[in-house]
This record gives C-alpha cells, sequence and structure tokens, in this order.
C-alpha cells in the first residue's frame, strides 16, 4: 500500500504527461500514414507555438491570445506542406526527409535569432494553472485536465476519419497513394487537412505542455517531439490508437523513472539516491531500440508489403 501511495503521484503526472505526448504523436503517425514521412519539424512547430503565446500574452488578453495561437500554429504548419513538401511530391523519399531536418533547424535558427537563446517564461493561464489536491497530493488542474482533454480530442479525430468526407479520402490515400489519384481525390487538399489537424493537436499540447513546464527555449521541442515520435513508432506509425497509447505507456514509464529513488528511499529499498532520474530519457530511446529489433511494425502496426 505505501508503495502505491508513494508512486501514484508520479503515475498521475506520467498520464498527463502522455497526453501531452500524444497530441504530438498524432501529428506524426498522421503524416506518415498519408506520405509515408517523418515530419521531423513537427517538434520544432510545437515550440513555436509555445513563442507565439508568449509574445502574444504579452499584448493580448488570453481569450484573444490562445485561439490566435492555435490559428497561427495551423497557418504554419499549412505553410511548410504547401512551401517545403509539396514541391517535392515526386522526389525521392531521401530528399522530402532532408527537407523536414531543413525545416526543423530553421524553425530553431529563426527562435535562436527572436529570443537570442534566453529562456522566455510562459504565461499563467487561469483556471488550469491553478494548484488543486488529488488523492492527498497537491498538482495543478492541467495535470488531470491533460488526459480527458486527449481521450476527447482523439476521440473527435476518429470520429471525422470513419465519418467524413475527408476522413475517407485521408483513409484511402493511407491504403493506396497512387490508386487514390487515379480515382479522382484530391491529393493535395488531403495532405493539407492532415497537416492543419495535426498541427492544431500540436498547438493545444503545446498550451498544455509549458503549463505545465514553463520554459521555453528554442530547443524545446526537440526532446518532447522525439519522445513523441518514438511514441507514434511503439504503438505503430500510422495507427492514431497506438501512438497515443504508446504515447501514455512512455509518460508514465518517464515519470515513474524520475521519481524511482524516492520511491525506493520511502519504502526503505535504498538508504539514500543513487540518482536513476538520470535514465528517464534513456529508458525511452532504449524502448525504441527493442520495439525495432523484435516488433518492427510497433503494437497496432500492419505488416507492409512491397508492390511489384
Amino acid at each position: 500500500m505505501d508503495v502505491l501511495k508513494t508512486t501514484l503521484p508520479y503515475i498521475i503526472s506520467g498520464i498527463s504527461v502522455g497526453g501531452q505526448y500524444a497530441l504530438i504523436a498524432i501529428g506524426y503517425t498522421m503524416v506518415y500514414g498519408i506520405l509515408r514521412l517523418i515530419n521531423f519539424a513537427h517538434g520544432d512547430v510545437f515550440m513555436v507555438a509555445g513563442l507565439i503565446m508568449v509574445y502574444l500574452a504579452a499584448s493580448l488578453p488570453l481569450y484573444l491570445a490562445i485561439p490566435l495561437v492555435i490559428i497561427l500554429t495551423v497557418l504554419l504548419g499549412f505553410t511548410i506542406e504547401r512551401v517545403a513538401y509539396k514541391p517535392l511530391r515526386t522526389a525521392p523519399r531521401m530528399s522530402v526527409m532532408i527537407s523536414a531536418i531543413g525545416v526543423s533547424y530553421l524553425l530553431q535558427n529563426l527562435a535562436l535569432y527572436i529570443t537570442g537563446g534566453l529562456n522566455k517564461n510562459y504565461p499563467q493561464i487561469p483556471w488550469i494553472s491553478d494548484r488543486i489536491t488529488l488523492f492527498g497530493m497537491e498538482t495543478s488542474r492541467v495535470t488531470v485536465i491533460t488526459p480527458f482533454l486527449t481521450i476527447l480530442l482523439v476521440f473527435a479525430l476518429v470520429q471525422l476519419i470513419n465519418h467524413t468526407r475527408i476522413g475517407m479520402a485521408m483513409r484511402a490515400v493511407s491504403r493506396d497513394f497512387e490508386t487514390s489519384q487515379l480515382m479522382g481525390i484530391q491529393i493535395n487538399r488531403v495532405i493539407s487537412a492532415t497537416f492543419i489537424i495535426g498541427t492544431f493537436l500540436a498547438a493545444v499540447g503545446s498550451i498544455l505542455f509549458f503549463t505545465n513546464y514553463p520554459g521555453v527555449v528554442p530547443t524545446s521541442g526537440a526532446m518532447p517531439g522525439l519522445k513523441a515520435f518514438v511514441a507514434a513508432v511503439f504503438g505503430g506509425i500510422g495507427s492514431i490508437p497506438g501512438a497515443v497509447i504508446g504515447a501514455f505507456i512512455i509518460g508514465i514509464a518517464e515519470s515513474v523513472i524520475k521519481g524511482l529513488d524516492t520511491i525506493l528511499i520511502v519504502n526503505g529499498a535504498i538508504g539514500e539516491q543513487i540518482g536513476l532520474a538520470t535514465f528517464s530519457d534513456a529508458f525511452t530511446f532504449v524502448l525504441l531500440i527493442v520495439i525495432l529489433v523484435f516488433k518492427p511494425t510497433g503494437l497496432f502496426g500492419e505488416k507492409s508489403t512491397d508492390k511489384v
């Protein structure tokens, strides 16, 4: 019982972080499902959303700043697709991947130029930033809101994909790109919609993440982006439920490892800190290696068949 009591705060925190990773991971998995492209710039779009919020909140009331952040982030994602990826539609896949890496570094360097590399404090958002007591521990309200909001957004996305014309077109394109073109599906429209949805979710994830971790620097999107990518691979890249489940597993594991020293000390297993929290990030990438070795398609991924 003592183990559960000391571990529960870290599990709750991990569920919250996992929800934030899930919102980023969905963008990776949707773009890959349709374009077979790993959008390396996606984590940096998440970071830019955080910086936009910092600057807008300094001059606008939050009820205007928050929707404007989401709109501007969506426009950024749409612009990146049109400028950096659309002209390379018929180019080799490696060219598109190099373009994605270039966009990533461009966004980071622009952020470095604008901020001077200084840490920018994210504004406190009323109500969701408030402290509350849950199961006898103090936490922020955003920790409780995040998993429920994530599940709600994922449910809405699944409904859109399964019950709308654009969703049907997305499923067709992800199944067979060339045949979809021949059948008259507007490929550019489908791809733009995919980037819009992905960046919308990244913007929401950014608001939730930086409310919990209020410092924004040009590299703030790198590690959450990488972990979200690992979550997408772990769940089976191309699978939305897989990306969400993978993100929650990684978030919980990361949070528990960060608190492992404290959990072991409180329960008498060790006498002093031994620095196990150092391995919280390493665990994510060890998990990626294990998955790629034993189940390359991930938990819910489908085996792809090459056409001859």
